[in-house]
């Protein structure tokens, strides 16, 4: 099968949407598929184009049995709502002459993964032209959250991109989402049920097994064998709300044995250290290499996934399936009756989101029971083998892809 892939982001990316990407591809590819990917150079958390890559220039990788056209991309350190929709729109813009021209290729599948929604027009072109299935694969729902969360002011705007969302959704040949509430929302927006997936991010159960141990970071990371590490690892951006952590720290500057760590980089790195400025209890670290991440998320004791409360159903975290396999307990932001909610039920605890006092005390709670920590961590490696195992997610994706020219 020929498979086209287009994404904004995609490896070398280590976080979000990107690293899913590439594994995507890489598997598809290993499977015995022909995988041509349409993607920006990487840049994504630190809103830096990579060494090595170009933000003006076109260029074509081979990589892991996978063609790549990385295109051209505006990228901005500084994060507005009109900032944000120039970089989308340079993606679709950039990227349109090349799908397109993959048409000729005559794919099978043409897959998009959006954000960014604006590349549709192109993926849909290339589908008609070619004959191929199309598909969409919804990460985040891109224009509620730009309304929700405050990127965008609801206006005279919010009405015509809802209607182009609509339309874009029933033109695709099927269309998925990374968890069932966001599945809800599809429907709610009209796809037929019938063309409504549910393909889940996936969790690397053998890599993050603890058994794996944490190389380094204890003896790193830990003032005394009684210190607990409360980890956050991810994006620093906007929708995490992780003002929390910061907060949630300087309530628990007098407790000698908790320390917080956070790594990775982005938009809201730079504040977030200037308000930990004076907290002793807090480090900060880069992002890092693949190997010493995972290391990393098994040395912890207790992970953290804030999240802001707008932001809720409209994102999945993709972090979540790998914390759940590192086998550690986890205190999320998630108000009852939503998808993160549900899904630490068990195996942490879930706080009002953006209330430092109530991730206190879920933390406190934690630390001061190493048997619960042990329990819960027991129960999140058990649900991630169950329900977030890579083969069994993406065998179905296969499935779907391979369904046939329409």
């Amino acid at each position: 099968m020929k498979i086209l892939l287009v994404s904004l982001n995609y490896a070398p990316e280590q976080t979000g949407i990107g690293k899913f990407q590439g594994e995507m591809a890489v598997w598809l590819a290993a499977r015995g598929h022909q995988v041509r990917v349409v993607a920006a150079p990487p840049y994504y958390p630190e809103w830096k184009i990579g060494q090595g890559h170009s933000a003006w220039r076109y260029k074509i990788e081979e990589t892991k049995g996978v063609r790549i056209y990385r295109i051209p991309l505006y990228v901005s350190s500084v994060q507005t709502g009109v900032n944000r929709l120039i970089h989308l729109l340079s993606f679709a813009v950039t990227s349109f002459p090349v799908i397109v021209w993959q048409a000729l290729w005559r794919p099978d599948a043409v897959m998009l993964t959006a954000p960014p929604l604006m590349a549709a027009p192109a993926v849909l072109l290339a589908g008609l032209l070619s004959g191929a299935q199309t598909h969409l694969h919804v990460q985040d729902f891109e224009v509620d959250a730009a309304f929700n969360l405050g990127l965008l002011n609801k206006g005279w705007l919010f009405g015509p991109a809802t209607r182009v969302e609509r339309a874009f959704l029933h033109a695709f040949s099927t269309v998925s989402s990374i968890s069932p509430r966001m599945r809800d929302r599809l429907l709610a927006k009209g796809v037929p049920e019938n063309r409504a997936l549910l393909i889940p991010n996936w969790a690397d159960i053998n890599a993050f097994n603890p058994a794996q141990g944490a190389g380094a970071w204890l003896e790193r990371l830990k003032k005394d064998p009684e210190t607990i590490l409360v980890l956050y690892s991810g994006n620093l951006g906007k929708k995490q709300g992780l003002e929390v952590i910061v907060d949630a720290a300087r309530k628990l500057r007098g407790d000698p044995h908790i320390r917080f760590v956070v790594s990775g980089d982005g938009a809201g790195r730079e504040k977030m250290v200037a308000d930990a400025a004076g907290l002793e209890n807090v480090i900060f670290l880069p992002v890092q290499p693949e190997r010493e991440f995972v290391h990393m998320m098994i040395a912890a004791d207790i992970h953290l996934l804030p999240q802001r409360a707008e932001a809720a159903d409209l994102v999945m975290p993709s972090k979540l399936g790998n914390m759940l396999a590192s086998g550690k307990p986890i205190v999320a932001g998630a108000k009852p009756n939503t998808q993160v909610y549900e899904a630490v039920q068990g195996c942490g605890i879930a706080v009002t989101p953006d209330n430092a006092d109530e991730f206190v005390r879920a933390i406190l709670v934690l630390a001061e029971d190493k048997e619960l920590r042990a329990q819960m961590g027991e129960v999140g490696l058990r649900r991630a083998r169950e329900s977030w195992a890579r083969d069994g997610i993406l065998s179905k994706l296969e499935t779907e892809l391979g369904r046939g020219r329409h």
